[in-house]
């Protein structure tokens, strides 16, 4: 595609072109090797992309989208007043503008964003509407998954990925629209036929300033144009602040508020959740979820409130919801054929953790043990309130590494122990999450409920900028088969 057709396609962003050609490939990172490609030269909070032009010409690159002129490289350049806006528009054009011959359903809020998308994509598999999914987990599109680095896929991944879900027969693509995408405008351009609002709890301050940014940027999304129908949490008490400024038709979900979908007489057990579905309070159905918690509820109510929208029917949403078994790494109860329970959750953030100890605690018959960590080169504030939750609701936790990226683990561990040691919890401190893995199946006894939590179905450790293999559930796995071969041996001995 020619430089000056996509040009055209950010022009409310378009200062200057200088020369034209032919692009063959987009990119954003200069190591990457791609001939004929164009350049984004993005402004980040550590790196200027501007700053590593030459290197991305060198790969293949025969121009460049830039904020300010490089007279040092000789290749055409498009000037923009903002390049990450200007990639969104320019990547949907390259693209053949995929969004905009699909039904796209964005979810954004704190909490429950990934289970969400799994109901939603279950309930449009039940009514028989071909559809894709984008978010934590990578993406998916039918029966196949897809690779994703971010929540929501920068711009040209982004419209790749939809592009691909088009051509594999997707009507309608369900995606997590994260805080960090709305503001580094990577959904710039895309119209959401209905968007969902899930909550509003403390997570990401270490890239928004305070709680308010945080909000502010989920509302900016919520409210632009970009969405024409909304399904929001009465339940939350930020929601009445967007209701207060929504210009289109929405519907609200809750449990304890009045809501125009409901739940009532809700019964919590180890094998999942039952409860009546009110629409309206005209309609009542009988569900039960084959998964644990409060919060799932919620996410199941978010789901029907967003199915409703476009018309789908009772029937075919409760069939949805109830064929629903798991979602991988959330409140994932591992097959272990042990006494005692071992439960995946992605839970980072304070109400996260809060939420799943409140609900196994529930339900354990003698000890709950939980092994967790915080993130490096993330919200600091969060670790001694993570570690104080902790202290109160688990019987015995195990402060381990999560991610430490760039920081010190031990550094990261002492914060979260600060937390903790203002409550009566007991705990221990095992900086290698493997080794604290092993502790916690070692200490386990029958009856007893192990939660590893923090990482979900991430499949990798990043420790010192280098990720390395670390896939949770194979640990669990590979450490009972150890612990049964070594009691047969012994046995026989």
């Amino acid at each position: 595609m020619l430089l000056s057709i996509l040009a055209e396609a950010a022009k409310e962003y378009f200062i200057d072109i200088d020369g034209d050609c032919q692009i063959k490939a987009l990119s954003q990172d200069s190591r990457e090797k791609n001939d004929d490609a164009l350049f984004f030269c993005v402004r980040g909070s550590r790196f200027d992309a501007h700053d590593f032009a030459e290197d991305a010409v060198k790969n293949g690159a025969v121009a460049l989208v830039v904020e300010k002129k490089l007279t040092n490289i000789n290749v055409p350049q498009v000037l923009v007043s903002d390049v990450r806006a200007a990639m969104g528009l320019m990547a949907s054009k390259f693209f053949g503008n995929p969004a905009s011959k699909l039904k796209l359903v964005g979810i954004t809020g704190t909490k429950g964003k990934t289970t969400t998308s799994y109901f939603i994509k279950s309930i449009l598999d039940a009514a028989g509407i071909k559809n894709g999914v984008i978010g934590t987990t990578g993406g998916i599109v039918g029966d196949e998954k897809i690779e994703a680095k971010l929540t929501t896929p920068d711009p040209i991944d982004l419209h790749r990925m939809l592009s691909y879900m088009l051509q594999m027969g997707a009507e309608v693509v369900c995606m997590e629209v994260s805080a960090h995408a709305i503001d580094m405008k990577r959904v710039m351009g895309v119209q959401f036929e209905a968007a969902c609002y899930t909550n509003l709890s403390q997570d990401h301050l270490d890239y928004f300033d305070d709680m308010q940014s945080y909000f502010e940027a989920k509302k900016r999304f919520i409210i632009s144009e970009q969405v024409k129908n909304l399904a929001i949490n009465a339940d939350d008490e930020t929601s009445e602040a967007i209701m207060a400024e929504l210009r289109i038709p929405y519907s609200s979900y809750g449990i304890s508020a009045n809501a125009d979908i409901f739940a009532r007489d809700i019964e919590i057990n180890d094998e999942g959740v039952s409860f009546a579905l009110s629409l309206w309070n005209e309609q009542w159905y009988p569900v039960h979820i084959n998964m644990m918690g409060t919060f799932n509820v919620y996410n199941s109510l978010a789901a029907t409130a967003i199915s409703l929208i476009p018309g789908i029917k009772p029937e075919f949403i409760v069939k949805g919801i109830e064929s629903v078994r798991v979602v991988p790494g959330r409140a994932e109860v591992l097959e272990t054929s042990t006494p005692y329970k071992v439960i995946v959750d992605y839970s980072h953030s304070p109400a996260a953790l809060e939420n799943i100890l409140r609900t196994v605690k529930s339900f354990t018959k003698h000890k709950l043990i939980l092994l967790f960590g915080c993130g490096g080169d993330r919200d600091h504030q969060k670790r001694p309130i993570m570690g104080s939750i902790a202290g109160k609701f688990a019987d015995f936790t195990i402060i381990t590494s999560d991610n430490p990226r760039t920081e010190e683990p031990m550094k990261i561990i002492s914060e979260i122990e600060e937390g903790i040691k203002s409550t009566d919890g007991k705990y221990i401190l095992i900086e290698n999450r493997s080794e604290a893995i092993r502790h916690a199946l070692d200490i386990s006894q029958e009856g007893d409920v192990v939660i590893l939590a923090g990482k979900g179905d991430e499949t990798y450790q990043e420790i010192q900028g280098q990720k390395y293999l670390f896939n949770e559930k194979n640990i669990v796995s590979e450490i009972l088969y150890e612990k049964k071969q070594s009691k047969q041996v012994s046995g026989n001995a």
